[in-house]
């Protein structure tokens, strides 16, 4: 049998491989600065980064494991850290707090700490006894907020002989989650592995965790809702019932858009709360598909400043504009704006939904607001969940994707008749 061997001064630990899954031992000492382990239930995701983080201390690094609300860390990762270390049999080289919520490495000092994001001051404050904090493990991300994130990277700070390392763990619900927005551009749909310099990704299944009984298994394949097996049996990214896009996804279009030669151009008009709102689109009639090539997405301007975005933005091309702004309209034209207004008309907003569904949207993944509106536009339920023909969610560029494209939905319509 094989091992996985740890130096620690002044003595060597050693550590039997078949404690682990092997889907997870060639990331025992990976150290790209940003880690995602995702995928279904029961995969063993939590159990191996406990482990790894046990073993980490024991090397001097410094670990912050979180969660959203605190009181959930009792019952999940101090209690699977703990049983790491037994599993390990490393467990008389800590000293345990239960009060603190620590582990304390008894020789070199390392600790591994846990604390919810609920307590923010003491994020804040957070020091480790010895060194500095090198890496932090986001247990459930998908419970915490990108505001989180972004306070939790500045805690990872101070000269170490460490590289810095932020890892996420998660059942990956929904592609409207920011996590997918932040990490998943190079992601390919039903990929195991996406590696770089910086990023790792790394998907699992209860298939591949070999400590479940034959009962778990059968329980995660025997899933009928489609939801529910999508994400924690197959662990992809699910896809929540009401969802009025479902055939967009992202793609680097950088390439394309030096080239594309069918542009269209929307704005829909917004000052403060609600956005001012344009994308340019490349309309491919032949295959039915539309490429989201750019998308600009503004608060607080002027119409004159506003327009001095889109003359960039739109070069000499028109702009379809939200009709029910003709004053604006008018004043972006005065600047020399080739403005236009939407002609709308009854049952507009279903028309050009309808066009839009009829198409393969690609989107380019600089384009984050697009996709989130893509994701989280859904059509409002009923009492019984039941779907109603109303969309709901942030729509400034779905609206203005369909100012941009009515004169080809008309057109369309037209040929229908």
């Amino acid at each position: 049998m094989g091992t996985a061997r740890r130096a620690v001064a002044p003595r060597r630990i050693v550590v039997p491989r078949d404690a682990f899954n092997a889907c997870y031992l060639p990331w025992l000492d990976t150290r790209q600065a940003r880690q995602v382990f995702f995928g279904g239930a029961g995969s063993g995701k939590s159990v191996f980064l406990a482990g790894r983080a046990v073993l980490d201390a024991l090397t001097g690094r410094n670990t912050l494991v979180v969660r959203r609300v605190a009181r959930t860390l009792r019952g999940s990762c101090y209690n699977e850290v703990r049983k790491a270390a037994q599993r390990l049999g490393v467990l008389r080289h800590f000293r345990e707090s239960r009060t603190e919520m620590s582990f304390t490495c008894r020789h070199n000092g390392a600790q591994i700490l846990f604390l919810g994001l609920d307590d923010v001051e003491k994020i804040k404050s957070l020091t480790p006894r010895s060194g500095p904090l090198t890496d932090i493990w986001m247990e459930e991300a998908t419970e915490c907020r990108y505001h989180d994130l972004k306070q939790l990277e500045k805690r990872l700070r101070g000269r170490s002989r460490h590289k810095k390392r932020l890892t996420m763990s998660f059942n990956p619900v929904s592609r409207g989650h920011w996590l997918y927005r932040e990490y998943f551009a190079g992601w390919q749909e039903g990929a195991r592995l996406y590696k770089d310099d910086d990023l790792l990704i790394v998907r699992t299944t209860h298939r591949d965790n070999r400590f479940l009984s034959d009962d778990d298994r059968r329980a995660y394949e025997a899933e009928r809702d489609p939801y529910y097996h999508r994400v924690y049996t197959l662990g992809e990214w699910g896809e929540l019932s009401g969802q009025v896009f479902c055939g967009w996804h992202a793609e680097d279009l950088s390439g394309l858009a030096a080239r594309a030669d069918q542009l269209r151009i929307g704005l829909d008009f917004g000052f403060s709360q609600d956005p001012a709102a344009a994308v340019r689109l490349h309309l491919d009639r032949k295959r039915g598909r539309v490429y989201v090539l750019d998308e600009l997405y503004l608060r607080g301007l002027s119409n004159a400043r506003l327009a001095e975005r889109l003359r960039v933005f739109a070069g000499d091309h028109p702009i379809v504009c939200d009709s029910a702004e003709p004053k604006s309209i008018a004043e972006l034209r005065s600047l020399g704006l080739r403005a236009l207004a939407a002609q709308k008309g009854p049952d507009s907003l279903r028309h050009g939904i309808r066009f839009l569904q009829g198409l393969e949207i690609i989107v380019d993944r600089r384009c984050t607001h697009t996709m989130a509106e893509l994701q989280s536009y859904r059509w409002r339920q009923d009492a019984s969940g039941g779907c109603l023909p109303i969309p709901e969610g942030d729509d400034h560029l779905i609206d203005a994707m369909r100012y941009a494209l009515e004169q080809d939905s008309r057109r369309q319509r037209a040929q229908a008749l």
